[in-house]
């Protein structure tokens, strides 16, 4: 995780794996360049209380080693809520959205094969389902890299594609 400092705002980049639950009407978190990675963003606007995890594969099923970690889909939703509750957000009051899940290699015939974007939006659909919780936004699929930035002092949600413009979610 990076944290840059401009004047009038502290950024919080998420590198791959990472996840992280903020507070501070000065600070945005962001995932920068989500190609078949899928950037989970929650707030509640009532605690204003931000998080957002940067995730990698679908489930630590596919870990020869069983971690725990942030960086697969299934493992990281739940900690992400887990820290978020723990700063004061209710899981009633929260907005959730994803970003990301592209299709990044063309492999020609063995296209179909792995589909990680694919199945890296699908497992986070499972695990926000699975929480109880409803996804209000999705930025999803295509064969470009995103990035996002989620703003805490209001909740704003920029989506902007490699070369693009940033339009809110």
């Amino acid at each position: 995780m990076t944290i840059q400092s401009t004047q009038q705002r502290t950024e919080i980049v998420l590198n791959l794996g990472e996840l992280r639950a903020a507070q501070g009407d000065d600070t945005a978190l962001v995932c920068l360049g989500l190609g078949s990675c899928v950037g989970l963003c929650a707030y509640d606007p009532v605690a204003r209380v931000g998080g957002m995890a940067h995730m990698v594969l679908p489930t630590s099923s596919e870990d020869r080693g069983g971690s725990r970690s942030p960086k697969f889909v299934d493992c990281a939703i739940p900690m992400l809520i887990e820290e978020m509750e723990q700063l004061g957000a209710l899981r009633s009051l929260m907005i959730i959205k994803i970003v990301g899940g592209a299709q990044m290699v063309s492999m020609g015939a063995a296209a179909g094969v792995l589909h990680i974007g694919e199945r890296n939006v699908e497992a986070a659909k499972a695990a926000v389902a699975g929480l109880g919780l409803q996804l209000r936004g999705a930025d999803t699929g295509g064969t470009h890299g995103r990035t996002v930035r989620l703003y805490l002092n209001s909740g704003q949600l920029l989506v902007s594609v490699a070369g693009g413009v940033s339009h809110e979610l």
